[in-house]
């Protein structure tokens, strides 16, 4: 009787997270499962698909591409679908994080070396570009690479090949080259700070991702899909977002794009002990574009904005203080003294509750 019962509970959990996934255009590409499973774009903006509609037509191809776009709107996913969507979905995919690489670390990561190039140098080395020899590398905020390498890379790119540091030998490399930054590397070229030559080598296809506040119709299906997300980690029905949760997620800019919206849904989940997701489970950013707006003469004072936020986090937990204090992560002694200090009405907040 207990398998039934789990049988039947993870049929209807899976129900569940079928009803939240089915009206949202998810946008996949299937590669040698064994190895890396798949990826997945969750799409409802024309701006996203136009993109995503160029991707699938040069997937194939092997001309280098640029990936623009704010931090955290998704670059990455984007080189990751354009590998797996093309003819070398079953090859290596090496993404490197350019921006923390510096000096000479930078140059051996990226090219190798051989032993007893430099102090400590006590092996030969691979670097990241003969490690992704018939796939394709992916240099993550390209922009970062500092000019007197950006000459080295030129080279390697022209020839196909790879010389080591230390070492004279040139080691032939069949790649695919995708750079992904958050800078504007036009801008750049005219300061001098990255090389002309380097760009147009570069800069064949330049897809631009729009932030996320620029694509307002994947706010939520985002939202939903990360929730979904998280209740299929638990092994839980999903959760649902409450219609003033989802106003907030909408009106708000979303500096941090889809990685900030992302987290804010985890978070999220973990503090919603029931079904609905309510404001005050948000992280406190987000509620806040809820207040209303002022003329500038009569804009809130910080003691209004708290009474506000502590307010509506005390109608969530229905007038507890202790689960209060741990959304909005101060101790209990210190809310205590917020409520005394800003005159909130507790017991009504608690006689609502009940009533």
């Amino acid at each position: 009787m207990a398998q039934n019962n789990n049988s039947d509970s993870t049929q209807r959990i899976a129900a569940d997270l079928s009803k939240v996934l089915k009206n949202k255009r998810l946008w996949s590409s299937a590669f040698n499962k064994s190895r890396r499973g798949h990826c997945e774009f969750v799409v409802q903006s024309p701006a996203l698909t136009s993109i995503l509609e160029i991707v699938k037509a040069i997937a194939a191809r092997r001309s280098p591409v640029i990936i623009t776009g704010e931090t955290g709107v998704g670059k990455e996913m984007v080189a990751r679908q354009l590998h797996y969507a093309g003819d070398r979905a079953d090859r290596v995919f090496v993404p490197v994080d350019c921006a923390t690489l510096t000096g000479q670390l930078f140059e051996s990561q990226l090219f190798g070396h051989v032993r007893g190039a430099f102090t400590g140098a006590v092996d030969n080395t691979l670097g990241f570009f003969r490690a992704a020899d018939g796939g394709t590398i992916f240099l993550d905020e390209v922009s970062e690479i500092p000019v007197e390498l950006q000459a080295k890379l030129l080279r390697v790119l022209q020839e196909s090949s790879v010389t080591p540091l230390g070492s004279t030998k040139p080691h032939p490399i069949d790649i695919r080259v995708l750079c992904a930054t958050s800078r504007n590397l036009h801008d750049m070229v005219k300061e001098g700070t990255f090389r002309a030559d380097l760009y147009y080598r570069l800069n064949v296809v330049n897809l631009e991702i729009p932030p996320l506040r620029r694509r307002k119709a994947d706010i939520l299906p985002l939202a939903e899909y990360f929730l979904a997300n998280q209740a299929a980690f638990y092994g839980e029905p999903p959760k649902v977002l409450s219609p003033t949760a989802k106003k907030l997620l909408i009106n708000y800019a979303w500096p941090g794009n889809v990685r900030e919206l992302a987290n804010a849904m985890e978070r999220a989940y973990i503090l919603t002990p029931g079904r609905q997701i309510q404001p005050a489970a948000l992280p406190f950013e987000i509620i806040i574009t809820d207040s209303p707006s002022y003329p500038e003469h009569e804009l809130p004072t910080l003691d209004e904005v708290k009474r506000r936020i502590i307010t509506r986090t005390l109608e969530f937990t229905k007038g507890r203080k202790l689960a209060a204090a741990r959304i909005l992560g101060v101790e209990r002694r210190r809310l205590n003294r917020l409520i005394d200090k800003l005159n909130i009405p507790l017991s009504q907040i608690k006689k609502n509750a009940d009533g």
